[in-house]
């Protein structure tokens, strides 16, 4: 099967958003832990997988930048231990 296409910017900004029913516009480029375990919770529903992230990779998700970043590795590693 082939690997799901991560989450863009545009895709994060508008999940994010969900969190507190606010425009994407409204989203900052800083993360706090709550937005984060949203998010995951978000990417883990939709491309119906369980993200297993370690402390560091979860730090590295402070930003929308790095959520991006870090979630188009962590789909990846997913489909494959799957």
């Amino acid at each position: 099967m082939a690997a799901p296409v991560p989450p863009d910017r545009a895709d994060v900004l508008a999940m994010l958003s969900g969190f507190g029913d606010r425009s994407t516009g409204e989203v900052g480029e800083n993360l706090d832990s709550l937005e984060l375990t949203w998010l995951i919770a978000q990417v883990e529903q939709r491309y119906g997988v369980e993200l297993d992230l370690t402390d560091e990779v979860f730090a590295g998700m402070g930003t929308v930048t790095g959520a991006v970043d870090t979630l188009a590795k962590a789909l990846v590693e997913a489909e494959r231990h799957d």
